[in-house]
């Protein structure tokens, strides 16, 4: 008989999950708004609901879940989200899960689980190591290392969006939010998103090209300070701004060669996350085979 798993994506603007079986392919995939204003231990219902309904029908093996905030993987504890997920923080997945259902469950943060992701069936499937960068409302990075995700000692591992950088911090350079808020002020407009600059600059609009260019600046500054420390053979850009890869990958190049000397530079790999959408419910599916091996 086909093993089955439940897998879960919990961001802070939708739940994805469904079911994925032995092989990794996914037979099920649905969402539902996450509600996050509601509060953690509302998400806990929700999330419970989700898996009570495929147990009721399913005979099912494990839980894997992904999920926005820092995660103790070991434990399965939600140790730290922030103001946007109120009453987060504390909430305990798998010994709930686990104690509830008695089937076992492995919880990990989401930029980890895209890492992984990419690292099993992605991007960077083969290398020795990777340094997964997801860039949207914030950033967020993930630093896999011989297959195995370097969480850090308190959890917090490659937390780099919060990285300082020239007076400033990472996300508030390079993220999404930064581009649509820094262009709206140079156009004096107000209704701005990333997919309009994009349409802007490649119409020739200086004033976007300009902040792009400038973007790709920071994010290479920023990569290659890691780099640097890290040494990964490979960074995977993620993220929906990402999506632009053919007009973004020589800006990006040409930021790292400006920053990286040549010998970590001319060593070091770079491409696009290849799982895109379903990269939270694969990476929490591989999670949990890793962490149950």
């Amino acid at each position: 008989m086909i093993k089955k798993y439940i897998a879960l994506d919990i961001g802070g603007t939708m739940i994805k999950y469904g079911i994925i079986d032995e092989d990794g392919k996914i037979l099920e995939k649905k969402e539902t708004p996450t509600e996050a204003e509601k509060g953690g231990p509302h998400i806990l219902s929700k999330v419970v609901d989700i898996c009570k309904a495929y147990i009721k029908d399913e005979k099912i093996s494990g839980i894997g879940i992904s999920t926005a905030g820092m995660v103790d993987a070991k434990s399965g504890q939600i140790v730290y989200a922030n103001s946007c997920i109120p009453d987060y923080t504390g909430i305990n997945y798998k010994t709930y899960f686990e104690t509830l259902f008695n089937i076992p469950c492995e919880v990990e943060n989401d930029v980890n689980c895209a890492g992984i992701c990419e690292n099993y069936v992605g991007a960077s499937k083969g290398t020795h190591s990777s340094l997964c960068i997801t860039v949207g409302t914030g950033i967020g990075g993930c630093i896999i290392l011989e297959n195995k995700v370097v969480n850090g000692f308190s959890n917090s591992g490659c937390e780099i969006g919060y990285m300082n950088m020239l007076s400033s911090t990472f996300q508030e350079l390079a993220s999404t939010t930064a581009l649509i808020k820094n262009t709206a002020k140079a156009l004096e407009l107000d209704d701005l998103d990333g997919k309009i600059i994009f349409d802007k600059a490649q119409k020739g609009d200086t004033v976007c090209i300009e902040q792009i260019d400038k973007l790709c600046d920071y994010l290479g500054y920023g990569i290659a300070n890691i780099c640097y420390v890290v040494n990964p053979e490979m960074v995977v850009l993620g993220g929906g701004i990402m999506e632009q890869r053919e007009y973004l990958y020589p800006k990006i190049k040409k930021s790292l060669e400006k920053y990286l000397i040549p010998p970590i530079y001319e060593n070091t790999k770079i491409d696009f996350a290849k799982c895109k959408n379903e990269a939270g419910m694969l990476g929490a599916y591989y999670n949990f085979l890793a962490r149950q091996s």
